[in-house]
């Protein structure tokens, strides 16, 4: 594959793939694959998840609030890169004219490291390896800080240009959480579209556990030049070469979208695909919805280290 290192980003190049990682923006911004984009905006970690009647009723979301602004504002504050292994130092203007030209590689790692707005401040890191078919290896970090109350969700959240047609996943049967896998059944399943459970007031919902794979599959772009072209394509998300198995959920909406609105009517119309690949997942509890918190072993303790990985496959 090729690598050309612009004035604020850096591209890489390879057989039906353009990639750029962006220096500016702290994160990737362009996944371009057999002439479609996947990226509406950089990916971000996933910190907050749109609160339950549970939530609500145990009064995590306040003793934890702190982490829909981590989840929102969090802060790109380095950045590393290296190319077959090799450390580069940044790239950047008028540094990168040294090059004369595109760079032959066979894997190139950007690494971005998020400080959160949490008291005390911590850090995830997010680290894309590049290799020469394409293939993008993603480790997410997340550092535990002594003093920092539990976490809703950890993960990495990507939203794409458009609505998907739907999703294609190996893994458990219907929605789980990490204390409502009981019922799941393995194996593969589609699903239509990006349901939104029906709630009287719209709450976090969707989740999958114990995913090996999904193909998330669209079939409109923003690109002018083929608005009118409705064929469809797919991005597979699969669990890393650990061979552990990851949550996913697959929305219209964001969770600050769905945490703004009190019925359903007020959710705005689908634009975008929202995908969000987890490591760690709060459990939704249920015991009932005016006080009992979810059991400990389906807690996210804030204060431990936390890291996982996945790939994204042409």
């Amino acid at each position: 594959m090729e690598i050309v290192f612009g004035d604020v980003v850096t591209g890489v190049h390879g057989d039906g793939f353009e990639y750029l990682f962006s220096w500016q923006a702290g994160g990737p911004v362009s996944f371009n694959i057999g002439g479609r984009e996947w990226l509406y905006r950089a990916p971000r970690p996933a910190l907050w998840r749109a609160t339950t009647d549970n939530d609500r009723g145990n009064g995590f979301p306040v003793k934890s609030a702190m982490w829909m602004g981590a989840d929102m504002f969090a802060t790109c504050s380095k950045i590393e890169l290296s190319v077959d292994g090799e450390p580069v130092d940044k790239p950047l203007a008028p540094d990168n004219n040294s090059y004369g030209g595109p760079v032959q590689a066979q894997t190139m790692t950007m690494t971005y490291t998020y400080t959160l707005p949490v008291v005390p401040a911590t850090t995830v890191t997010v680290a894309y390896t590049v290799t020469s078919d394409g293939t993008i290896g993603v480790t997410v970090r997340y550092e535990g800080k002594e003093g920092l109350p539990e976490l809703p969700v950890f993960g990495l959240r990507f939203v794409m240009p458009t609505p998907a047609k739907g999703f294609t996943y190996t893994g458990l049967s219907g929605e789980t959480y990490p204390d409502r896998m009981a019922g799941g059944v393995p194996g593969e399943y589609t699903v239509e579209g990006m349901p939104v459970t029906p709630y009287l007031v719209p709450q976090d919902c969707g989740m999958h556990m114990r995913t090996e794979r999904v193909t998330v599959t669209r079939d409109a772009v923003l690109d002018n030049a083929r608005r009118g072209d409705r064929s469809e394509f797919s991005l597979t998300f699969a669990q890393g070469e650990d061979g552990v198995p990851f949550a996913f959920s697959c929305l219209p909406y964001t969770p600050e979208e769905i945490e703004n609105a009190t019925h359903p009517n007020e959710l705005p119309p689908a634009r975008r695909t929202v995908l969000t690949v987890c490591g760690a997942v709060r459990g939704v509890g249920g015991i009932d919805s005016w006080g009992s918190d979810v059991r400990p072993d389906y807690h996210i303790d804030a204060q431990e280290n936390h890291e996982f990985s996945f790939r994204i496959e042409l």
